[in-house]
């Protein structure tokens, strides 16, 4: 890395970092409207606590939408740039925006693995910990958990008092079974083993019948462990090694598995995404200008930015619905972005108009 390369990460992670901060203040902002939450956990642990919430909540809003501060602050860095004529003089000295951007697709790929990996698992882990409370081995009152089971021998509805963090058990069990005759079953636990719900004792209720103990019941299941966490937590509140685990153990439900393997490629896909938006904001910024009228290309930047955001968010959307692939819905934005840009710089750079 010489002094150019230098030059330019520095103005670009500037303006990045810049745009980011003012991100930053707009939502916390927002968040310290909700006084509420603000009063509930300045009583649990004074104000420190209830402020450190709110700048969490708002980090969190900035890896949402961490592509696009990246282009809208590459693209404010490279118009400095521009403004300053220290672009006129980096290209007099021979240097090519292919070289230019060299240097800073390296941190963008590097970042954006550090980010998807450990800033995100941090702040993740540190929010679900303000807003949750308690250990991971005790039971979580979730107020009534409701799952439908659908297989090919019995349709029911589950509905449970409680239920452990890990999936494994439910408690304050009601069973309604949908078919034919009507019947519910209650008990006061009920284990997830493979492929079956045990309850070491239930009693079942039926119309014009005595209620009937039953002992050891087992109930067929096409649950599995991994679907009954992914059930439990949202995946936004997952990191991506959880998210691995999630994917690693037996999913059936192709609901959950498709919003895992959606948010699991979005967060490893992170530095792709990351190096789309410097090669958008290198191909409609980094050309030579006459003038130093900025307004229109500013705007255009944010146009681009807000259009890239609606796209990818759409397609993570789409993706998490199961209609698209997950791979093609994460990745698919960001490729289409790199192959755009990279098909402008070649028509300016190379003489091509």
């Amino acid at each position: 890395m010489n002094t150019i390369d230098r030059v330019v990460l520095k103005r670009l992670t500037g303006r990045i970092f810049l745009v980011a901060a003012v991100l930053f203040g707009m939502v916390a902002l927002v968040e310290s409207l909700s006084t509420s939450r603000f009063d509930a956990l300045s009583r649990l642990g004074g104000p420190p606590l209830a402020i450190l919430a709110i700048a969490v909540a708002a980090a969190r809003w900035i890896l949402d939408t961490l592509p696009l501060t990246v282009l809208v602050g590459a693209v404010t860095g490279l118009l400095n740039l521009q403004a300053s004529r220290e672009m006129t003089v980096i290209k007099a000295s021979g240097f090519s925006i292919w070289r230019l951007m060299r240097a800073p697709l390296a941190v963008a790929l590097l970042g954006g693995l550090l980010v998807a990996t450990f800033v995100h698992a941090g702040v993740v882990t540190l929010d679900r910990g303000l807003t949750v409370g308690g250990g991971d081995d005790v039971l979580v009152s979730a107020g009534a958990f409701w799952t439908e089971e659908r297989n090919a021998d019995r349709r029911y509805i589950i509905e449970a008092g409680y239920v452990h963090p890990s999936g494994a058990a439910l408690g304050t069990v009601s069973v309604f079974m949908l078919d034919e005759p009507r019947q519910r079953i209650e008990a006061e636990t009920a284990e997830l083993l493979d492929g079956e719900w045990r309850m070491p004792i239930a009693t079942r209720f039926v119309t014009s019948r005595v209620p009937e103990q039953l002992n050891d019941f087992r109930l067929p299941t096409s649950s599995s462990r991994g679907d009954m966490r992914a059930k439990l937590s949202s995946v936004s509140d997952l990191t991506v090694f959880e998210l691995a685990a999630s994917l690693a153990s037996r999913l059936n439900d192709p609901e959950q598995r498709a919003r895992t393997s959606t948010k699991f490629i979005t967060l490893i896909g992170l530095p792709v995404t990351l190096a789309g938006s410097l090669v958008i904001a290198f191909a409609f910024t980094a050309g030579y200008r006459r003038t130093n009228k900025y307004g229109g290309t500013v705007l255009y930047g944010i146009v681009l930015g807000f259009v890239v955001y609606v796209v990818t968010e759409m397609a993570g959307r789409a993706g998490e619905a199961g209609v698209i692939q997950p791979a093609v819905a994460v990745l698919g934005p960001a490729v289409v972005a790199i192959v755009v840009g990279a098909t402008v710089l070649l028509n300016r750079e190379d003489g091509r108009t």
